[in-house]
């Protein structure tokens, strides 16, 4: 749409499919810029990974890439493969140069591992802490244990209904519980959406057996800061990868 509305305001091009990516390029930059949803804590000492060959990057398939958090993936994409340096990705991605550079050596250390693994972008990549809080928020649903996930809110914590309403603080969002626990067909499982930990929802008084939508949760510790719930976008399931794993 971009490119199409520059044209015609008369857009000057010398080469087509280079414009075309720069247009791609620029706007993918500034999709980054505007999530700034992950902050990578530099470590002290932390070893040097070494950059990725074009061998390896030609070994390292897009789905690996994908399974990277998104500073990672960012720094790795930008320094190894279009060649900015880590100042360019600090400026990018709005993080410190330390940050980048912590980013970029994790990221490097992640593909390496990657690419000698089957590519399987449905089993998310997670430390053993943050699976058992999600299975937790799972069972509470299952057991209609809603006081439980309460009391686990962060004070600031933000609900987005996708395609339907947002609300913020633990207060306005707890009618949204409550909907649920008055709806009984629901069935909960532990499982993944493009490689990132879910709740997926499936509809018990139905044939299907795809779930009928998912919601994903963001941790600040151990409270709960973000609920996205795809009740109301269930096309989103259309073409997700997702795996049930409990």
């Amino acid at each position: 749409m971009k490119a199409v509305k520059a044209q015609a305001d008369g857009a000057d091009v010398d080469s087509f499919e280079g414009w075309l990516f720069r247009i791609a390029h620029n706007s993918c930059l500034d999709f980054l810029r505007a999530r700034k949803s992950q902050t990578v804590v530099p470590l002290t000492g932390e070893e040097e990974a070494a950059p990725l060959t074009q061998p390896d990057l030609l070994a390292v398939g897009f789905q690996t890439f994908l399974r990277l958090p998104e500073l990672q993936r960012c720094a790795v994409i930008l320094k190894d493969v279009l060649g900015h340096s880590v100042e360019d990705i600090a400026a990018i991605a709005d993080c410190s140069a330390a940050a980048a550079k912590s980013a970029l050596q994790r990221g490097r250390a992640a593909l390496q591992r990657l690419r000698h693994l089957p590519e399987d972008v449905r089993l998310p990549l997670m430390s053993e802490a943050e699976r058992l809080k999600m299975v937790a928020f799972v069972d509470w649903f299952r057991a209609g244990d809603f006081d439980a996930i309460r009391t686990m809110l962060a004070d600031d914590v933000k609900l987005d209904l996708v395609n339907r309403l947002k609300l913020a603080g633990r207060r306005d969002i707890r009618p949204y519980f409550t909907r649920y626990a008055e709806v009984a067909k629901w069935r909960y499982a532990f499982g993944a959406i493009e490689g990132r930990p879910a709740m997926l929802v499936f509809d018990g008084e139905s044939q299907r057996t795809t779930p009928s939508h998912f919601v994903l949760v963001g941790w600040q510790g151990e409270r709960i800061a973000t609920i996205r719930d795809f009740l109301f976008a269930p096309y989103a399931l259309d073409a997700a990868d997702w795996v049930r794993l409990g």
